[in-house]
């Protein structure tokens, strides 16, 4: 039996990346998985079409991360469609950089609102349809080594609190919550191939990017059985990035 057998995840931002890697991840080790999206339906159709290959249900729901009634809605669509939520894997973020004078409060808004109310308010969610052995996760940059990232790195340190309150609230449930900080990953948003890949790959302690599914096979470790006693702790998969 796969480790996620039975099991129901919803997966925001699952359309590529990290993201899709975890989705598929989820659906090898036996889970149905429903992903969100915010404008690329097509990618998104094709990650729902390779759960399916797997043998699993799959859904892709369209929903803006911003809009708290879509985040809402995504998570109760996702129980009532396939009759409960067991994961929640908070993926979803904008990447909004520049030199603090020059981001204005519309940018401030916009990363808060998706990058830190959303797994939020996901999480609430999410939490009122899971029972004892519920998992909820969420992805983060942990090390600010370029100019130009306070916002984003504002956005995302605010996920280590919000990751260690939840445990607290709902540990005594059976449920965990953890983070999860991905390094140098090869994605669309930051190929390994880019002109400042060179660069950041020396950064890392292995000398390489991660491939998406690196990030995936930590994520799906943590909503296994066998990481029932780990909660509210941040776990670095950064191939040294923040040593």
């Amino acid at each position: 039996m796969n480790k996620s057998e039975g099991k129901v995840a919803l997966v925001t931002g699952g359309s590529r990346g990290i993201g899709a890697a975890v989705a598929l991840r989820l659906a090898r080790e036996g889970a149905d998985v429903v992903l969100t999206y915010e404008r690329d339906s097509e990618s998104a159709a094709k990650v729902v079409d390779q759960i399916k290959a797997e043998g699993r249900r799959g859904l892709a729901i369209l929903a803006d991360s911003a809009d708290v009634a879509a985040v809402i809605g995504a998570v109760d669509e996702t129980a009532a469609t396939f009759g409960g939520l067991d994961v929640l894997v908070n993926n979803a973020g904008v990447f909004l950089v520049g030199p603090a004078e020059d981001l204005g409060p519309s940018e401030f808004d916009r990363t808060m609102a998706v990058n830190v109310r959303a797994p939020f308010v996901a999480s609430q969610a999410a939490a009122r349809h899971m029972g004892n052995g519920g998992r909820i996760g969420s992805n983060m940059a942990e090390r600010t080594v370029f100019p130009g990232f306070s916002l984003y790195a504002t956005s995302k340190t605010a996920l280590i609190g919000m990751t260690k309150g939840l445990a607290r609230d709902l540990g005594p449930r059976g449920i965990t919550v953890n983070l999860v900080h991905p390094g140098p990953t090869d994605t669309d948003a930051n190929p390994a191939g880019g002109p400042d890949a060179d660069m950041i790959r020396g950064l890392t302690a292995l000398g390489h990017y991660a491939e998406p599914d690196d990030i995936a096979a930590t994520v799906t470790y943590l909503t296994g059985v066998d990481a029932r006693y780990i909660t509210g702790t941040t776990i670095s998969v950064d191939g040294g990035f923040a040593i």
